[in-house]
């Protein structure tokens, strides 16, 4: 069975960081490209950020120079390192993890960036 557990997310004062964990079980990690998604309300759901198995980075216009994703193999686990955050980053944050025509998801995180 797949599973994608999401953690670290929580309320945090503009300007301010969180650190976003993925933890990946029933998957050949290593072989996947992970991503980070998110959708706030009434908003359709948006690519943050994504990680090839070879560690090729691509992130959404929105967010490139303050988000980090990363990713240990050994730990199965994708991370997503969040800076100078925003009131509009405020959204439920999705794993997600594709292998070919396969796609799997995680339950989310809410972030939200509040003073």
């Amino acid at each position: 069975q797949v599973q994608l557990v999401e953690s670290g997310g929580g309320l945090v004062q503009p300007g301010g960081s969180l650190r976003l964990s993925c933890a990946a079980s029933g998957i050949t990690f290593s072989l996947n490209t992970m991503a980070w998604y998110r959708q706030a309300p009434g908003k359709q759901r948006e690519l943050v950020a994504s990680i090839t198995s070879r560690s090729r980075t691509t992130y959404g216009d929105s967010v490139t120079g303050r988000l980090t994703i990363s990713r240990d193999n050994a730990k199965n686990t994708v991370y997503l390192q969040m800076n100078t955050l925003k009131p509009e980053d405020t959204a439920v944050y999705y794993c997600n993890a594709v292998l070919g025509t396969r796609s799997y998801w995680g339950q989310g995180t809410q972030v939200t960036v509040s003073s």
